[in-house]
């Protein structure tokens, strides 16, 4: 027994002995090995992933690109960095490795976000855009979307000046009908909202991604009928800790602004017409000198201008500027600071940003305070994942009314001093229109102030269960809290006086929350290779809110004008409203040896704002794609193309985006009310004239019920085409689609036989839409240093609607009566009659078809057609001009949108050029009503386009002959009206240049780049035919906010 004992032990310690010779020996067999990572451009990579292939053996670069690493001597390195090539290095038994990582061109490798998922650009088989986030960084308006503008094929967005304003979007031209829902779903950090995006810091944004077809959105499913945007923002980055501070300062101004008369040619305008007219011109302001020569044509001598031109004498005549009277020079100054760090515990960042926009128009402004924090925490050796993502915003705007300004800046006569003489304000004397001053708008509404509270985020946790399955919960919120306290002040304005002050304070808020679940799967299978997600998601939202309303203050000021202080016309009220949806969703990627790829989608949706019978909704999805480019067969007879693949798709997508209520039939109880303005709904009256208190009785219907209401549901089919070239140097890709929306979710007009309350939404329209994508673009770094970076996108998008019930179609342009139904033709088109220009003569007039007004120097109205002995339409001429004579004069949607953007960089240099456009828009100028016209608005003042109307002398002109009185009826909705809107304009011009990193490093600095920059610089526009466009900018043709030029310098520096 001792020696079986004996011999155990000395076995235990032979093998002791072998494992430790063992492990002396492996130890020997490993070598340490560094180096310095950089990019092509010469500057240090921190941060860089560096891994042993086939092993968990990492680590990252530091702050200068510096890396240690022990392997074995004949492994291989694996050297990843996000906008990077990945690059494969065999250690051979070297020490010293250093390495060089190239910008990936177009980043077929990149991994994007797709929607609960990732997956690689090469194997998208739906119509992705992938967003290029150093446009966005250095554009100036503070609101990440209009900053979008031109960049995305098939991306329309609309946008002003306005500080604070709001942009739309729409994605291939929406799903619904203009009057309905068109907005896109956007989701950010894996958290859905629809109440826009403008809360973002431009700075916190990592990645953006546009979904556009059905193929690629359905996994949105009720959402995602008008398009997805999928945003993700930073996070710190493992072995790597930043200071990021950047800031920039810009200078607006007016590009062009409208020409408006002086007071001297108003006067003169004012006498032509009244001649024209056969009248003898008189004015209560103007007192004119003229005689007739010889041949008895009239003569103006001289326009005497009274001392004052009120009764009470306090308004001299003047020669005001109006526009340049609400103008200013506008200043942006925006400050963001950002904190990143990185290891093997988890990453964070947290960042602030201060942006202040002061705009063109007075007292306009916009404060924004931004501060976001993003963390995760890793546990269980890195197989569980918990973090948050949060923004918080505080807006303040200025609420001046733009749109009134800029309308009474056009009519309020030149006449008119912006003061009186005793120091108050000026404003229309005797013989004017009932037109405000301007700048008493700003000056009396610059206390108002709107402020915004916005809570934005998320809360997760992600888990991996086994290799390859992971389970992710996440939690989300998005809070929004509006204050806003509007003081109207008493005032005395020329003939206009108001002796009220009046406070209404108005407050509301928009809470919704969401907590999804997914699982995902990952896993290889030979050439097989799937990527399988499932899950379900919560989603509720609530609005709320409440306003109150007071006279009868003894003291105008803003720290006294509250609701407590008032003392008459007490009134209050408020509203509020509630949703949820239910998703169960799952989605599964395959690809078959990286050529032939697959996607299939479903996702099963119930709103609370359908009935019973219709609470679900279910949306499908699948696509496939080829890449022709990885067969050996093709790299073989083609190798200069490196990426060809087919791809086409088909999905459902819904929308239910009506009011909460509209399944209900709904009554209330309302005190009458004053209907000098509006009807009188009232159901009871207070004798006391409270107008408070329980009411006696009655009730009115305010809404139908529709039980039967439904989703909408949009079918789309999308084939495209990716291509490269040279290593995708030279790339593109080309998409095609066809939507169709049925069941359109509609609160049309009703006949007033129904009576009162007889609206009720009806699921009643189908709308298509057709159209096509194609970008091109050029990436390549040439030998001498020089990096050029082109692309250019051409998109476009045809609407129509196909089918609306009969009983509505009158409640939509067109004449259904007689044939000329809105059926075939865009939800936008425009309607009315056709303006073929002037009568010059009198056999013109005389052979023309009876045309209640008209004569010498008006407008000719074309005589389209009329209705045959049966009574019925024909487009035969009838020799009257009349209602049956309208027709389809034009459509508001673009023909193409462009874009075309470029960068150039060379030795620490680079420089920005972007021009954007659209063509083929009819646009409707409402300020042709005041500028070609004297006799549509008589008492107001004129554009200097009629200095330039029709006479006798200047027959060639297209503008009407100047009249007092409107005979023609010329303001009627005609073609004259309507002008080509297509742009084109030089949108962005930067210059930047980054500093040497030897220069920098000596400062502790990482990077350093200052830069200048232009936008709104240049706009082509039309301007000659008779559809040229006539007024400010085609891109905003009303009485909009004026989009400014802008020029900016800043610096962005990295510590």
């Amino acid at each position: 027994m001792k020696k079986t004992s004996l011999l155990k032990k000395r076995t235990r310690l032979n093998l002791a002995l072998l494992v430790s010779l063992f492990s002396m020996m492996v130890s020997a067999q490993q070598i340490k090995v560094s180096g310095v990572v950089k990019a092509d451009t010469g500057m240090s990579l921190p941060g860089v992933s560096i891994i042993e292939k086939g092993t968990k053996n990492g680590t990252n670069t530091d702050f200068d690109g510096n890396y240690t690493i022990s392997v074995n001597p004949n492994a291989i390195l694996v050297f990843s960095f996000i906008g990077m090539s990945n690059q494969e290095v065999g250690v051979n038994g070297q020490k010293t490795i250093d390495v060089v990582l190239k910008e990936s061109a177009i980043g077929l490798n990149e991994v994007i976000v797709t929607g609960y998922q990732t997956q690689k650009k090469a194997d998208l088989t739906g119509a992705v855009a992938v967003v290029d986030i150093d446009n966005l960084k250095n554009a100036t308006s503070g609101n990440v979307m209009k900053s979008l503008q031109g960049l995305v094929a098939g991306v329309y967005i609309k946008t002003d000046g306005n500080p604070g304003g709001y942009s739309t979007v729409r994605i291939r031209g929406g799903s619904s009908l203009a009057s309905g829902y068109n907005d896109p779903l956007y989701v950010i950090d894996g958290t859905p909202t629809t109440g826009g995006i403008e809360l973002l810091n431009p700075n916190d944004i990592e990645s953006m991604q546009v979904l556009k077809d059905a193929s690629s959105s359905s996994i949105y499913g009720a959402r995602a009928s008008n398009g997805v945007i999928l945003i993700t923002t930073k996070k710190g980055r493992k072995g790597k800790s930043n200071i990021e501070f950047s800031s920039y300062l810009t200078a607006q101004n007016f590009t062009t602004e409208l020409d408006v008369l002086n007071t001297y040619d108003r006067g003169k305008v004012n006498w032509q017409a009244a001649i024209n007219d056969g009248r003898t011109p008189s004015s209560q302001v103007y007192n004119y000198q003229w005689h007739r020569d010889e041949n008895g044509k009239a003569i103006l001598d001289n326009i005497l201008l009274p001392e004052f031109i009120d009764d009470a004498q306090t308004m001299r005549p003047a020669d005001t500027k109006w526009f340049d009277v609400v103008s200013q020079q506008s200043l942006i100054q925006s400050y963001n600071l950002a904190f990143s760090n990185g290891n093997e515990r988890g990453n964070s960042m947290f960042s602030m940003n201060y942006f202040n926009h002061e705009g063109i128009i007075k007292e306009t402004n916009s404060k924004r305070i931004t501060v976001r924090l993003n963390n995760d925490y890793n546990f269980l050796d890195g197989k569980l994942k918990v973090g948050e993502n949060l923004t918080t915003s505080f807006t303040k705007n200025a609420e001046i009314p733009v749109g009134d300004v800029m309308y009474l800046s056009l009519v309020q006569q030149p006449v008119v001093p912006v003061y009186s003489e005793d120091g108050g304000w000026g404003g229309p004397a005797p013989g004017m229109t009932d037109r405000h001053n301007p700048l008493r708008l700003i000056e009396q509404n610059k206390q108002n102030q709107s402020k915004k509270v916005r809570v934005f985020g998320n809360v997760f946790a992600d888990l991996e269960i086994i290799k390859g399955l992971k389970f992710k919960t996440n939690f989300g919120i998005d809070y929004t809290e509006n204050y806003f306290r509007k003081l109207d002040y008493k005032y005395v304005s020329g003939f206009l006086v108001s002796d009220i002050n009046r406070v209404t304070t108005s407050q509301w808020h928009n809470l919704s929350w969401n907590w999804t679940n997914t699982l995902n799967y990952k896993f290889e299978k030979g050439k097989h290779n799937f990527d399988a997600v499932a899950g379900t998601e919560a989603i509720k939202a609530e609005y709320e809110s409440f306003y109150g309303s007071r006279e009868g203050y003894v003291i105008q000021s803003p720290t006294y004008m509250f609701l407590d202080s008032g003392t008459e016309s007490i009134l209050n009220g408020g509203s509020g409203a509630g949703n949820s949806l239910f998703s169960y969703f799952g989605k599964i990627n395959y690809s078959y040896n990286n050529k032939y790829l697959a996607t299939a989608t479903v996702r099963r949706d119930g709103s609370s704002r359908f009935g019973r019978d219709n609470l679900y909704g279910t949306f499908p999805a699948f696509s496939l794609g080829y890449r022709l480019s990885e067969e050996d067969f093709f790299k073989k007879s083609l190798p200069t193309i490196s990426n060809l693949k087919l791809r086409a798709g088909w999905g459902l997508t819904g929308n239910q985006e009506i009011n909460n209520e509209a399944i209900y039939s709904i009554y209330r109880t309302d005190y009458g009310s004053d209907p000098t303005w509006n009807f009188d709904s009232g159901t009871a009256y207070s004798i006391s004239g409270a107008d408070s208190g329980a009411l006696p009785s009655g009730y009115r219907r305010v809404r139908q019920a529709n039980s039967s209401l439904k989703w909408e549901e949009a079918s789309q089919i999308n084939i495209g085409i990716d291509f490269g070239f040279l290593d995708q140097s030279l790339y593109g890709s080309y998409d095609y689609f066809n939507k169709e929306t049925k069941d359109i979710l509609i609160e049309p007009p009703y006949l007033a036989v129904v009576g009162e309350g007889g609206n009720q939404y009806l699921n009643g329209a189908t709308l298509m839409n057709e159209g096509w994508e194609f970008v091109l673009g050029y990436n390549k770094k040439l030998s001498n240093g020089l990096g050029i970076d082109i692309s250019a996108n051409i998109s476009t998008f045809k609407r129509k609607i196909t089918s609306l019930p009969e009983s509505v179609l009158t409640g939509y342009p067109g004449d259904p009566a007689n044939g000329k139904s809105i059926l075939g033709h865009s939800d936008l088109a425009q309607f009315g009659f056709v303006a073929d220009g002037i009568f010059k003569s009198q056999d013109e007039v005389d052979n023309h078809a009876i045309q209640n007004g008209k004569g010498i120097g008006r407008i000719r109205y074309k005589d389209i057609g009329g209705l045959d002995e049966n009574g019925k339409y024909v487009n035969i001429p009838d020799g009257q001009i009349n209602d049956l004579d309208r027709t389809w004069i034009g459509d508001a949607n673009p023909d193409y949108e462009l874009g075309f953007n470029s960068t150039f960089t060379y030795k620490g240099f680079d420089l920005n050029i972007f021009f954007q456009g659209v063509k083929g828009v009819d646009v409707y100028n409402e300020y042709k009503h005041l500028t070609d016209f004297s006799s549509i608005w008589p008492g107001g003042n004129y554009g200097s386009r009629t200095l330039n109307a029709w006479s006798p002398e200047n027959p060639n002109s297209t503008i009407p002959a100047v009249t007092l009185t409107d005979t023609n009826n010329e303001g009627r909705y005609s073609s004259y009206f309507i002008e080509n809107g297509s742009y084109l304009k030089l949108r962005n011009l930067r210059f930047g240049y980054t500093l040497p990193e030897d220069l920098i490093k000596s400062l502790k600095l990482s990077s350093v780049r200052f830069y200048v920059q232009g936008e709104n610089l240049w706009t082509i526009k039309d301007n000659k035919g008779n559809n040229q466009f006539t007024g400010v900018d085609p891109e905003s043709p009303g009485f909009a906010y004026p989009i400014p030029a802008s020029y900016t310098i800043g610096a962005n520096l990295t510590f």
